[in-house]
């Protein structure tokens, strides 16, 4: 049967066992959804098994249970040549998901699926019970049918909007179970409906706070000022120093481990869709600002940015106290690219802001949290198994498109489990995730089952 056509068939029953995932409000920063994120759990290793794996368990951790399944080919056939050389996918998702307030402007029940204009809403529609649907379906349609000629794993967590606490413990004590060639995630958006696209890269990120101390209490500003050191002042001084007027970071060594952006990724880059009079017009500025020589796009994705995050020192309430402040702080943060490690960023970060600091004051740079950025080359097989996927379900050649945001577990899983990510992601933008009335396309999730059923088979070859 054309995975089209099983799909058709049993599209009520994979809306149902949907429904049932949604309507567990697995809310995992919520104390009193504790006992939901187990029930997930178990929901998941049911239909796991009825979709085809051989094993399910539910495995328990030092937070939210993991479900781990396997399908092996082996078991199914003869030891044949080529099942002894198909591959090995571990396909990996949460079933955790934000919490849904305010209620007040959802126009459905969070918990209820409710189906309106071509799109299912409901919290987790789309991130990530919806998109793992996505692989289950994709996944039991080729072993019902006969046609999987890969090994396939499945581990999903419980803690993923939480910033995943217990799969790095989790993945090193468990290196051997999810050994696998490839790791398949559906977790990620396309750059639009009509324009399907593969996330090739996740900046890193490293992150920190600044506190700078002066005199030992604040001071009056007419008795002291000029005088004496300004914390603030002096904080606003060095930060100003961090980024020149080209948009390149200062810090020593900062691209010693920057790698260019390939040609043809630069190409495809340039055929995104994208009007930079719209985007100023969108957030309301004159003119954008950033690394000279790069676009938009580009800065935004595969370039390395700082920022400050937050400031703050002085009075600041209502009205005039004429001050001369004793402390300053703020919140400072870099995007990092690929081969770019936050641990050595952040403490050349740390050395340059007390290489620069003033005399007068004194300087004190605590990392608050970091994770590696991550890169997929678009010429390995898999990539090319999961482009001929989208090109199949979507009727055109997806762009390869890097990310600005962070997502550290990608780079925890080559760095503990040594293989590479392919984010085969089939959000939309206003699918809204974390945000009250979240959905689903449910055209662009069935072509999704379509294009990682496809995936699998081009892979196997």
């Amino acid at each position: 049967m054309d995975v089209r056509e099983y799909i058709s068939a049993h599209r009520a029953r994979f809306m149902d066992e949907w429904a049932s995932l949604i309507r567990i409000p697995s809310v995992s920063c919520q104390p009193e959804h504790k006992a939901d994120m187990t029930r997930c759990a178990e929901r998941w290793k049911e239909l796991l098994l009825a979709a085809g794996c051989q094993k399910a368990e539910v495995l328990p951790s030092k937070g939210n249970p993991f479900v781990y399944a396997e399908y092996n080919l082996t078991a199914e056939r003869s030891n044949s040549e080529t099942v002894s050389q198909a591959p090995t996918v571990l396909v990996y998702s949460h079933y955790d998901v934000m919490p849904v307030e305010p209620l007040d402007q959802w126009k459905s029940d969070p918990w209820e699926p409710s189906i309106r204009d071509g799109r299912l809403y409901a919290r987790g529609a789309d991130d990530d019970k919806g998109q793992a649907m996505i692989q289950a379906k994709a996944f039991e349609y080729l072993v019902k049918e006969g046609q999987m000629a890969c090994n396939v794993k499945f581990i999903f967590e419980g803690e993923e909007e939480i910033g995943s606490p217990s799969l790095e413990a989790f993945l090193e004590s468990h290196k051997e179970l999810l050994k696998a060639d490839i790791i398949l995630v559906s977790d990620t958006s396309m750059i639009g409906k009509d324009t399907p696209s593969i996330t090739t890269g996740l900046r890193g990120l490293a992150y920190w706070q600044i506190e700078v101390d002066g005199p030992n209490r604040d001071l009056h500003s007419g008795h002291f000022g000029g005088a004496v050191k300004n914390p603030v002042n002096a904080l606003c001084e060095m930060i100003a120093k961090v980024v020149d007027e080209n948009g390149r970071i200062t810090i020593p060594g900062f691209y010693e481990d920057v790698l260019p952006i390939p040609e043809e990724e630069r190409a495809m880059i340039a055929q995104i869709p994208f009007s930079q009079e719209a985007y100023n017009k969108a957030i309301d500025v004159d003119d954008v600002f950033g690394e000279v020589g790069y676009s938009t796009l580009e800065r935004n994705s595969c370039r390395p940015s700082f920022d400050v995050c937050g400031i703050w020192g002085g009075y600041t309430g209502e009205g005039s106290k004429t001050v001369l402040p004793s402390k300053a702080y703020a919140k400072v943060s870099c995007r990092l690219v690929a081969n770019q490690d936050h641990e050595k960023i952040s403490q050349a970060f740390a050395d340059y802001m007390q290489s620069i600091a003033p005399q007068g004051v004194r300087v004190k740079v605590t990392p608050m949290h970091g994770g590696q950025g991550y890169v997929c080359p678009i010429d390995i097989p898999a990539y090319k198994a999961a482009e001929k996927g989208f090109e199949i379900a979507f009727g055109k050649r997806p762009l390869a498109a890097r990310r600005g945001g962070s997502i550290p577990i990608i780079a925890a899983f080559e760095q503990i489990l040594c293989c590479k990510t392919i984010l085969m992601g089939f959000g939309l933008e206003q699918n809204a995730i974390h945000s009250p009335n979240e959905s689903m396309d449910l055209e662009v999730w069935e072509k999704g089952i379509i294009a990682v059923s496809e995936f699998y088979k081009q892979y196997a070859k």
